[in-house]
């Protein structure tokens, strides 16, 4: 009777030791602001806004309490991909490099994320990323 009371404590450690945990890419927000450091969503100056993945499927985005944008669900794979975005005020592309996180649970982190465009300035600040449009 003790060694199947041993053997079930045993098979429940095991069992209970390799619990599913998944690690999701860190989140991405953008503030935008014009040269003078005013915040173009909080001056109405930017009021129409979008992202596109390369596929030109739409990106869903999250309007912070302080006027940043949060990209919801990017950077979930094993790799680079494009995003285009667009707004009243000035586009431009950007890419994230992910890649399979390294650690005791699944998922994925970010390691790059690269702007190009005309009239642009981003500088990443604690947090997330000031993107100043001329």
């Amino acid at each position: 009777m003790k060694q199947i009371f041993i053997f079930f404590l045993m098979a429940f450690l095991f069992t209970g030791c390799g619990e599913d945990c998944y690690n999701a890419p860190q989140t991405i927000a953008f503030k935008f602001v014009d040269p003078d450091d005013k915040n173009l969503i909080t001056n109405g100056t930017m009021s129409v806004y979008s992202v596109k993945d390369e596929n030109q499927v739409g990106v869903q985005l999250t309007r912070t309490s302080d006027d940043m944008i949060i990209l919801e669900n990017v950077g979930a794979y094993n790799g680079t991909k494009n995003y285009v975005f667009s707004s009243n005020v000035r586009g431009f592309d950007f890419s994230i490099h992910s890649s399979e996180f390294k650690g005791g649970c699944d998922g994925f982190q970010i390691n790059k994320i690269t702007f190009t465009g005309v009239g642009i300035d981003v500088t990443d600040e604690k947090g997330y990323y000031k993107i100043i449009l001329q």
